[in-house]
Formats: C-alpha cells, sequence, structure tokens
C-alpha cells in the first residue's frame, strides 16, 4: 500500500504569543516493511530556524523557532509511505518468555533497537502490581513469547472499553487499568506496564492506521486520528514484533510508523513552549488515504 497522509495542528491564542519553541515528531520513520517516498513540513507562521535530527530511539525530530507575534500556529505534515510488512511468524514458534525475559536483561547496548531500552519503568508508565499480576495471567511457564503476548493483546480488547472522552495525555496506567476504559494511548501503556512488570521489554509505538468506512458510506477526510500500539521483543532471532491491542491486530499494511520509544511522552507529535498570555485552543486533522502501490 502507499499512503498519503495529511496531518494538521492548529493552536489558537487568546492572546498574542511572541514567540514558540516546538520539537516535532511528525514525519514517518523508514524502517523494515516501510519506506518514506515524501515528507515535509509547512508551519505558520514560517520558522526563523528550522533543523532536523534523530532521536535517541532513530525518530526523526524537528526543532523549529518561531520569532514573530502570532494568534495562531498551524503545523502541516505531509508525507507520502509505502507499506509492505512481512507476514508475523508463527507465534509458537517464538522462544519462551523466561528465555527471552533473560536474553533482554543480558543485553549489552543501547543502540535504538535494544531491548535494554525498554525494560524498565519510564515518564508515563510506572509498574503497576495489579496490571501485572492481571497481564501475568497470559503467561503460563515455558509459554512462547510472541504467543502470550497475542492472547494478551485479545484480552485487552475484549475486557477494556474504547471511550475517548474519559482519559488524557495524563492518564496513569494505574488509572486506566482500574477503569478498564481509555482509547488506544491507554491500552498501550497497560500491556507496556504488565509486560516490564514481568521483566519483558516492550515499546511504545505512534504512527496511523488506514480507516475503512461501512459499506456503501465514503471515507470522511480528517477523520482519521493518529493511533498507539505496542511493540515486544521476541528475542534476537525474532526481533521486534508489533501489535495493536486496541483492535487486536499483528500491525500489517494498514498502519504507519512515526515514532518509537518508552511511552507517550517519548513520542509526543508536538512539544515545546510559547510566550504569551491567556488560554489557547487545539484543533487536530489526520486524513490517511490509501492507494493500491
Amino acid at each position: 500500500m502507499i499512503y498519503d497522509i495529511r496531518h494538521v495542528t492548529t493552536y489558537r491564542y487568546e492572546a498574542a504569543a511572541s514567540s514558540a519553541v516546538c520539537a516535532l515528531r511528525l514525519l514517518p520513520r523508514e524502517e523494515a516493511g516501510q519506506r518514506v517516498l515524501d515528507s515535509g513540513l509547512d508551519i505558520a507562521p514560517a520558522p526563523a530556524e528550522t533543523r532536523e535530527r534523530r532521536d535517541a530511539f532513530g525518530n526523526r525530530v524537528t526543532h523549529v523557532r518561531i520569532d514573530a507575534p502570532h494568534r495562531e500556529l498551524r503545523v502541516s505534515a505531509l508525507s507520502r509511505v509505502a507499506v509492505e510488512r512481512a507476514s508475523p511468524p508463527a507465534a509458537a514458534l517464538t522462544p519462551g518468555w523466561e528465555i527471552v525475559r533473560g536474553a533482554a536483561q543480558g543485553a549489552r547496548t543501547l543502540e535504538p533497537a535494544s531491548p535494554a531500552l525498554f525494560l524498565y519503568p519510564s515518564r508515563q508508565v510506572a509498574l503497576d502490581a495489579l496490571t501485572t499480576a492481571w497481564c501475568a495471567q497470559s503467561f503460563a511457564p515455558g509459554r512462547p513469547m510472541l504467543e502470550a503476548c497475542v492472547e494478551l493483546m485479545g484480552r485487552i480488547r475484549r475486557e477494556f472499553a474504547y471511550c475517548a472522552q474519559t482519559t488524557d495525555v495524563t492518564t496513569t496506567v494505574a488509572e486506566a487499568f482500574a477503569a478498564r476504559k481509555g482509547v488506544c494511548q491507554d491500552f498501550a501503556h497497560v500491556m507496556i506496564a504488565g509486560l516490564r512488570g514481568l521483566g519483558l521489554p516492550a515499546a511504545y509505538v505512534s504512527g496511523y492506521i488506514r480507516t475503512i468506512p461501512p459499506p456503501g458510506q465514503p471515507r470522511l477526510e480528517g477523520a482519521d486520528a493518529s493511533h498507539a500500539w505496542v511493540s515486544v521483543w521476541c528475542g534476537p532471532d525474532f526481533g521486534w514484533r508489533d501489535l495493536d491491542p486496541t483492535n487486536d491486530l499483528h500491525v500489517a499494511d494498514d498502519h504507519v510508523v512515526v515514532a518509537r520509544g518508552r511511552d507517550y511522552a517519548d513520542v509526543a507529535p508536538i512539544g515545546g513552549v510559547f510566550v504569551g498570555s491567556g488560554a489557547h485552543q487545539l484543533s487536530v486533522s489526520v486524513d490517511v488515504q490509501p492507494e493500491i502501490a
């Protein structure tokens, strides 16, 4: 599949902001199964300075500085991405989860894909005893790693309700687990916390998922949204495997990866500060247009 993606973020300020400094993680990654054919940012007002770098996880980060006074900041990310992922391995062939745990804890590198980076609590994924105990029900002794993770993913899909207005970016793992409801970010954080509580490496992935309208209904432009899922490490022979607990899916050609990190804080699309006073309003519009490659 080839996707044309348009992600527009607009901040409107009650009083004019005199300046702003932002870090943007809006441009998709180049990685196995995914090629970035074209990508760029359109920012208004125009930045006085723009520079791009790779962060510790290999994500594209664009730093911008805006010096002009403004009442509105509009960031448009336009990307064209080709996706063709290999089928997932047979889950039963992956090593037992205790073997994976031992291999991860013995990792000696800190390269972006090292499991060592994803074993421990992070800013938005604190370990929670109740969450770990609930997740552990899928991990019988000796059970293959991916098989156990797929079952856990399915349990989250069945037992948690998707409710868009009940949580926000500050919701903790314990709160989301207790409520048994939330959005994709919450479900990813719960699964990651449970896996790390068992000593297993798990990463947070941000990106997009293609939405398919009901038969006979047109797609609604801008109706798509940013999405989040989980990547689990299945040992050196099987590597990282992406699972979508919101939809109980192996990540395949309907997903586009933007960034990978330990939790949402590592991959937030826009972060930064502005100099001004008064409240502001935020609106986000995402459109993912597919075509057959």
